[in-house]
């Protein structure tokens, strides 16, 4: 099954590295008018979390789940994105979700399938910190070259009552074609520099800078 938890890779191919200095903060290349989120409280809050990185502590808006503890957020690209790792503010306590897990390009996910894991997830996020600060997530970059669209489902939260996040990231970067060329990378700006961790991505979060 893909996306085990505390899996480990040594593989090389595995870990994606910016160049030095590049700035990867892939807010500008998310769809932000066709993101969806599933029981959602307030319409529309999925969405909105989905914002620029030097308002990432700005909670005018955040994401609750509605019914039980569960949701299901897609992220389209507007197209090819390599992701490296995914940014969360989450909580605070027993708000904070107990996992994450990451589906890569599937159309119309439902609850039952993701928690049926069919498909299975591309990567499973099992160690969420319950903290008030932004924390960076490094993912199995080798696992997310070519993503159109990315699902985050919710199982739960560490309370089993609600699940709640304030501020959703990622970083990569973001393949657009040229008339006269092949593909290229290109980085966003990000509003601050940032040194990037070169150690083994793992199902860890580390605090991102504030």
């Amino acid at each position: 099954m893909a996306g085990c938890c505390h899996e480990h890779h040594h593989d090389d191919a595995d870990h994606v590295k910016p160049g030095e200095g590049q700035q990867d903060l892939l807010y500008g290349f998310v769809d932000r008018d066709r993101i969806s989120a599933l029981n959602e409280r307030e319409e529309g809050s999925g969405a909105r979390i989905v914002k620029p990185y030097d308002v990432r502590l700005d909670e005018t808006h955040v994401l609750e789940s509605d019914l039980d503890d569960e949701l299901l957020i897609t992220i389209p690209f507007t197209g090819s994105v390599r992701l490296r790792a995914l940014l969360l503010r989450t909580g605070p306590g027993g708000a904070t979700p107990r996992a994450v897990h990451l589906f890569k390009n599937v159309e119309a996910l439902d609850f039952e399938s993701a928690a049926d894991e069919t498909p299975s997830p591309t990567q499973k996020l099992t160690s969420i910190p319950d903290t008030s600060d932004v924390v960076e997530i490094p993912l199995l970059a080798a696992r997310f070259p070519d993503v159109q669209s990315l699902t985050l489902y919710v199982p739960g939260s560490l309370d089993g009552q609600r699940t709640r996040l304030s501020f959703l990231g990622f970083r990569g970067e973001a393949r657009v074609s040229s008339r006269s060329g092949p593909a290229h990378l290109v980085y966003e700006a990000a509003p601050r520099p940032v040194d990037h961790a070169r150690g083994r991505a793992s199902d860890h979060a580390r605090p991102a800078p504030l």
